[in-house]
């Protein structure tokens, strides 16, 4: 299932640096920033909360922060690659060095959800995966994202 109606190619950080899970988080809220003109430390906020709840690292090196903004129109994502695993207290202990950030309107409901189970589902994909981890290129990681052969299927 493609995401193209979530994440657009400005929305791709192809080599982060960050050294730690809350770093991590402020990159990917400033980037959020840049796509929905929300600002970075309400949505880092909002996201803080949520991890606080219970880590989103969801194992093999990934992560999927995800919140509520009640002035967000839009489901919007923001992809990261990392330049080098940081702690997430992922359910596996493994460090994460794929994170893609979803935020959602805070009356999004179902979609919210669904939204975050397609971005589950296609980050399960061990071949996407990997290919996503040898990319450092916003475009080649945008089309591996979009390009699902089971989207054709959804």
């Amino acid at each position: 299932m493609a995401l193209d109606d979530l994440l657009k190619q400005e929305a791709i950080i192809p080599a982060l640096k960050a050294n730690s899970k809350k770093q991590l988080l402020q990159e990917l809220a400033a980037r959020a920033e840049a796509v929905t003109g929300i600002p970075e430390r309400e949505i880092f906020d909002v996201v803080l909360q949520r991890e606080r709840l219970g880590s989103t690292g969801v194992g093999n090196g990934i992560a999927i922060p995800h919140g509520k903004l009640p002035k967000l129109d839009h489901i919007a994502g923001v992809f990261a690659r990392l330049q080098h695993p940081v702690n997430f207290d992922a359910l596996d202990d493994q460090p994460v060095d794929l994170a893609f950030l979803l935020l959602a309107p805070e009356g999004a409901g179902a979609d919210h959800l669904k939204a975050l189970s397609r971005v589950a589902r296609l980050l399960r994909d061990q071949e996407l995966t990997r290919k996503l981890r040898a990319s450092d290129s916003d475009s080649a990681i945008y089309a591996f994202l979009n390009s699902d052969p089971d989207s054709s299927a959804a």
